[in-house]
């Protein structure tokens, strides 16, 4: 089977309520203080930080992390959906979202056609993997678009606050700071923390044996 077919819903042990709309942060381009004649643009750029303001919404079930996720993404770029209109655009059933495929197409046909698919078939990512998700990261989140991740297993945020989702989950990346050391995850699943740092090997390794629209 293609790894980035696998169907992905939410694992964790219960449902989530259906919570009310909480609003992300607003949009944050915070970039460091103009180079000195000792700084070069490279470090400077380094310290960099770029959060895209979402309106942030909490899945209602275990199988919408996908509508929401997509949700999120679009969003930031002006698109005021409900979670059901996307859940329908993708096909989301009670077995989850089929792909990240799908995400891509959905966000292509409401956003312009600017996003594409990427798989990392590897169970860990290699090197130059998570530097193309970096790459990635930064291009789209520039541009203004926040990519929707196909995740699965277990990691640890940079608070370290644990996360798991051992049967597949969707979640957005909505910024980066320290040149893309670090990405912000908005999790659709979480929303007691809503939004959280994680850095990008993790990231990487998260969307292994799946894919992301970016």
């Amino acid at each position: 089977m293609n790894p980035i077919a696998q169907k992905s819903g939410l694992s964790v042990v219960g449902l989530l309520v259906a919570g009310g709309c909480a609003l992300g942060p607003a949009v944050a381009a915070q970039a460091a203080p103009a180079p000195t004649a000792s700084t070069s643009s490279s470090q400077t750029e380094r310290f960099t930080e770029r959060v895209l303001g979402i309106d942030y919404q909490a899945q209602p079930n275990f199988y919408y992390c996908g509508p929401a996720a997509t949700r999120m993404a679009l969003s930031a770029q002006g698109r005021a959906l409900s979670q059901d209109e996307v859940a329908k655009l993708l096909g989301t059933t009670e077995a989850g979202t089929p792909s990240a495929l799908d995400t891509t197409r959905v966000l292509n046909e409401l956003t312009g056609g600017k996003y594409r698919t990427t798989e990392i078939r590897d169970s860990v990512a290699r090197p130059d993997q998570v530097e193309q998700l970096r790459r990635d990261v930064l291009a789209a989140v520039d541009a203004g678009r926040p990519v929707v991740a196909n995740i699965k297993g277990t990691t640890v945020d940079t608070d370290g606050n644990p996360h798991s989702y051992e049967g597949g989950h969707y979640l957005t990346l909505v910024g980066y700071r320290d040149g893309g050391d670090s990405i912000r995850v908005a999790d659709p699943a979480d929303p007691a923390l809503g939004e959280y740092w994680m850095s990008l090997p993790k990231v990487a390794n998260w969307i292994a044996e799946r894919g992301y629209s970016s």
